[in-house]
């Protein structure tokens, strides 16, 4: 019998996710949301209920297909092996993309410390590229040392916004707020929808949280309960942090600012305040940044021994490094950052953001259309079977509107990507003939196309 004293409680795990998520996903985004207004709090609703909806049928997935390989694994369940290739590539860009969002952030409240960062697109791109290849080098010493300083640096974020979601209060002004609510005059309709990109990536990593399965107590009570309780819980803190700082940062200079809880510590507090949540929230981002630098490299090492990505992916260290693969992602990262150059820090992260949605939710539908294989496969039946299939429905209405919202321009590149991932597979579409053809024989179709 397992030991379950050493695994994971409820409440352990909640945690975790909710750690996970939060992150440094939070850290622009009041800047972000207030250039349409506090009106573009009303997405967060939606994408609440939306990112439940997916992490549990996420949740549901890892419990009836607990094989290695992720959204990709469950996405081979329904649509075969060119869709085990396509998520993750699509997932690997999509963390790519998220990379550069994350040290674009990072410069952003590196700004007050370096002055000459924030004069103009070129500096704001050298420091960007700093920060990625700095991560990048310090993921040579292997995944112990980059999941200690990860631990330790994400509280830096989640410390500062976690507090102003209860403290700020008591320097919220409800005229600031009511100002602030819907300065350009835009429907409300458009403004949710300009918006849901922002929020939907704030909760990007909610599909990590049924990886911890295996040590978990009871994990098919467990892991669900945990996926919406973790996810609940980051949006909480999402909405107060968010909500509050706009009724005490008048909107215009809230808009233009590239460090806006350092901001508005500063003007609850003093300079001092401000500066020291701003060092936290660098520190937060580069430890985030260098923990998500080495998962872009495990993905891609994943899928590369999968026979999908090139061979030098898969080639670690005696320290378990990947370093060849953590060279090639720093280099493609590069390209992106210079593809992206603006003088402004928030409209180069929204612009990022709403690419990094597309190139995520597109594995997500693929993903979770397999749920439905995956339970016929398990024999799921009766209530549990139509509780998923109701959560399911819930969970693809809300990739489909989170896809349609990210806009023409993102959607676009999204589609571009995307064929040209068809068109890579089938390069090497040949590597897996043999296995086809053996899974017919399995089935009795050889004579069948």
């Amino acid at each position: 019998m397992a030991d379950t004293g050493k695994k994971m409680t409820l409440t352990g795990l909640t945690t975790l996710v909710a750690v996970n998520m939060m992150g440094s996903g939070i850290i622009m985004l009041p800047s972000s949301m207030a250039q349409l207004g506090a009106i573009s709090l009303l997405s967060w609703g939606i994408t609440a209920i939306g990112s439940m909806a997916i992490a549990y049928c996420f949740a549901q997935c890892g419990i009836f297909c607990p094989r290695s390989g992720g959204m990709s694994a469950y996405t081979e369940e329904a649509h075969g092996k060119s869709a085990f290739f396509l998520c993750s590539y699509l997932y690997f860009l999509s963390l790519a993309i998220g990379n550069v969002a994350i040290a674009i952030s990072a410069v952003g409240y590196l700004t007050p410390f370096l002055p000459w960062l924030g004069t103009g697109a070129i500096p704001l791109f050298i420091g960007t590229l700093g920060l990625i290849w700095l991560t990048t080098l310090a993921n040579f010493g292997g995944p112990k040392v980059t999941g200690h300083i990860g631990s330790i640096t994400v509280w830096g974020v989640i410390i500062p916004v976690a507090g102003l979601s209860l403290i700020g209060w008591f320097w919220f002004d409800p005229q600031v707020f009511e100002d602030a609510w819907n300065p350009n005059g835009i429907a409300t309709s458009d403004a949710i929808t300009q918006s849901i990109p922002l929020t939907l990536w704030a909760f990007l990593g909610m599909e990590s949280a049924a990886q911890n399965s295996d040590a978990v107590e009871n994990p098919k009570r467990n892991v669900p309960l945990a996926c919406l309780l973790g996810t609940l819980g980051a949006a909480v803190v999402y909405v107060l942090s968010t909500s509050v700082i706009m009724g005490i940062v008048p909107n215009a200079e809230l808009a233009n600012s590239s460090a806006p809880f350092a901001f508005v510590y500063a003007q609850m507090f003093d300079p001092l305040v401000g500066n020291i949540i701003m060092g936290l929230a660098v520190m937060a981002c580069v430890g985030s940044l260098l923990g998500w630098q080495f998962t872009l490299a495990q993905t891609a090492k994943v899928t590369a021994e999968q026979r999908m990505f090139p061979g030098f992916f898969a080639k670690v260290t005696l320290l378990g490094a990947p370093i060849a693969g953590l060279l090639a992602n720093a280099l493609l990262q590069s390209g992106m950052a210079i593809s992206t150059i603006s003088p402004n820090a928030s409209e180069q992260f929204g612009k990022l953001v709403s690419l990094a949605a597309v190139t995520n939710i597109i594995p997500y539908i693929t993903a979770l259309s397999a749920l439905l294989v995956i339970m016929q496969k398990a024999g799921v039946t009766g209530f549990p079977h139509h509780r998923n299939v109701a959560a399911l429905l819930v969970a693809m209405a809300y990739s489909f509107y989170a896809l349609y919202a990210s806009g023409t321009e993102a959607v676009f590149g999204g589609m571009l990507v995307t064929a040209v991932g068809y068109l890579m597979f089938g390069y090497i579409a040949e590597r897996f003939l043999e296995e086809r053809a053996a899974r017919k024989r399995e089935f009795g179709l050889e004579d069948q196309p």
